[in-house]
């Protein structure tokens, strides 16, 4: 699908939940969020319905994200159910990690293909502090049980304040290096300044190349991260809404001032 600046969008990020097992400082406040109710999220059946249209109009490249997708119960089933669709050459997920030594034989036989795994830290407290409790022992076990089954290759997502030169991040690199991963620094973003910049080691945040459109977990297709912009395909029905987000997606990100990243899936 080629939208109104010639770029080629055939990436969609899907957010299956708006839950998650860690409350990362840069993406939750303190007090908590609230949460989408049960019934406005969407069913496996609705998700599939959704990527098949887009596969149709020439998206082939799929990444399930969250909040965190492995609390979304049944999700190696969605899994399953999105790798056997002829036309996505490319299923990933992100996730935090923390309950990768459960799902990661099943995911890997479900389908999956690769993975990226948040790690902003490999010191025990700091990795406590940032997510608010999370326990960095879990997270890098999980990173381990990745690279066992072949979800490859495992990259290692890293948010840094300013820049790779921060102790954090030079450490982080270290880990990969010794490791086998690959790393990719992310600047600390703000939906509602519009702050991001070019994800270092990736292609995030490059607008003038964005391939990709995201889905949120209650069913809003949003052609930009960093835009109000959002098509409901409970409404306008899905081949429209996916229509509609390729024609108006704009050229570069601006400010976001109603979602945030636990939502629509960073």
């Amino acid at each position: 699908m080629l939208d109104q600046y010639k770029r080629n969008i055939h990436y969609l990020r899907i957010s299956v939940t708006d839950r998650c097992n860690l409350r990362c400082r840069y993406c939750m406040p303190e007090e908590g969020v609230k949460m989408l109710d049960h019934k406005e999220i969407l069913t496996f059946e609705e998700i599939v319905e959704i990527v098949k249209a887009a596969v149709d109009m020439g998206v082939d490249k799929v990444r399930i994200t969250g909040g965190e997708p492995l609390v979304r119960k049944g999700i190696v089933e969605l899994v399953k159910m999105l790798s056997g669709m002829t036309g996505i050459r490319d299923l990933s997920m992100t996730s935090n990690g923390i309950l990768l030594t459960e799902f990661a034989v099943a995911l890997k036989e479900a389908g999956l293909q690769r993975i990226n795994i948040s790690l902003d830290t490999i010191d025990p407290e700091r990795y406590a502090y940032l997510t608010r409790g999370g326990d960095l022992q879990k997270a890098l076990k999980g990173i381990k049980a990745a690279k066992e089954v072949g979800l490859w290759p495992v990259k290692i997502n890293c948010v840094v304040k300013y820049s790779s030169d921060e102790p954090d991040a030079v450490l982080v690199a270290e880990y990969c290096k010794q490791n086998g991963l690959e790393v990719r620094f992310i600047q600390q973003m703000a939906l509602h300044s519009g702050k991001f910049a070019v994800v270092d080691g990736g292609t995030g945040g490059d607008c003038a190349n964005c391939n990709r459109l995201r889905l949120t977990a209650n069913g809003i297709i949003k052609p930009c991260l960093f835009n109000d912009l959002g098509y409901d395909v409970r409404v306008l029905g899905v081949e429209e809404s996916l229509k509609q987000a390729v024609l108006n997606k704009p050229k570069s990100g601006t400010v976001n001032t109603m979602g945030s990243f636990y939502n629509i899936g960073g």
